[in-house]
């Protein structure tokens, strides 16, 4: 699984010109899918994104976490996440999952951050065309792959 991570000071879904999702102070996280991908990948990442410090304490220091500010996450599947640019110049999308495979895949995810995040996690729709609205504090902006785990 592969997932930027974006601070944001806000962010929103809409589809259809209908908000589904919609947060303040938090986390905006794009998850791309690939048939490889296991429990084990969302385990560990959804334990990572609750977890990681990148908000500001008292001095301004990233030292605290999401669940640490009570702060929100909106998840949202982005299979682009995947893409293949090594041939040509039409991105390749190969590795990533299909909607059979990916859309339980992502259910998972999102109930598993839940647990860890202690409180409900706002989405988008998988597979609809979203836009996505997003304030990015900082900018702060980090890439995690289940696959690198450095």
């Amino acid at each position: 699984m592969k997932v930027v991570i974006q601070r944001v000071s806000s962010a929103s879904v809409t589809i259809d010109d209908k908000t589904v999702a919609d947060i303040q102070k938090g986390l905006l996280v794009l998850v791309g899918i690939e048939d490889a991908d296991v429990q084990e990948d969302i385990a560990w990442l959804a334990a990572k994104i609750a977890n990681i410090r990148i908000f500001g304490d008292e001095n301004e220091v990233m030292n605290l976490s999401v669940k640490d500010i009570d702060g929100d996450i909106i998840v949202v599947s982005q299979f682009t996440l995947h893409a293949s640019t090594k041939k040509g110049n039409r991105p390749s999308y190969l590795k990533a999952s299909k909607p059979e495979v990916a859309i339980p895949m992502y259910v998972n995810f999102v109930k598993r951050l839940e647990i860890e995040l202690g409180k409900k996690v706002q989405t988008g729709v998988f597979g609809a065309d979203m836009k996505v609205l997003l304030l990015n504090d900082g900018p702060v902006t980090i890439i995690i792959d289940s696959k690198n785990r450095e």
